[in-house]
């Protein structure tokens, strides 16, 4: 089974972070920001410990897992559910699952351990605007909407 298919790496790409969402054991939610992840396959997507105490403690606890990601220009993205399980960096497997998050952040951050999470359900997030007025929103739209809400300015290519 295929879940995670080229449109969906394109926009993980594109996302500086993506949010994941927990359960602890009382059944209180709780999302925090992830800025080290990768999409390690079809099914799997692996996420940086750095500063994610909670989450990793909700995950012992209760696997269910939601982890989202938004091209905040585009305005389009994925929610991935599944369930995760904590690897430690003192678990043989370690090594393995986090080089390619140590190959994005070298020295920067420490990693704890590693997040894995086994996708199960893949959705697609997409602005109210798509929906609500399909005829005049356009990605172009949304990214220039975008820009213009984040006082963003494009930068002409060969230029700096």
């Amino acid at each position: 089974m295929n879940l995670l298919i080229e449109p969906i790496c394109g926009t993980a790409r594109r996302s500086v972070l993506c949010w994941l969402a927990t359960v602890d054991a009382e059944g209180q939610p709780n999302v925090s920001p992830k800025e080290v992840w990768t999409i390690a396959d079809e099914q799997l997507v692996v996420v940086a410990h750095i500063a994610s105490p909670i989450s990793a403690r909700n995950i012992a606890q209760h696997p269910q897992v939601c982890l989202s990601f938004v091209d905040v220009f585009v305005q389009k993205g994925f929610k991935l559910t599944g369930t995760a399980r904590e690897v430690r960096a003192t678990d043989a497997e370690f090594t393995d699952w986090a080089a390619p998050l140590l190959a994005m952040v070298g020295q920067r951050f420490t990693t704890h351990s590693v997040l894995v999470i086994q996708v199960q359900s893949v959705a697609a997030i997409v602005a109210p605007s798509y929906r609500f007025y399909p005829h005049d929103t356009t990605e172009a739209s949304q990214v220039a909407s975008g820009m213009r809400a984040y006082n963003v300015q494009a930068v002409e290519k060969g230029k700096t």
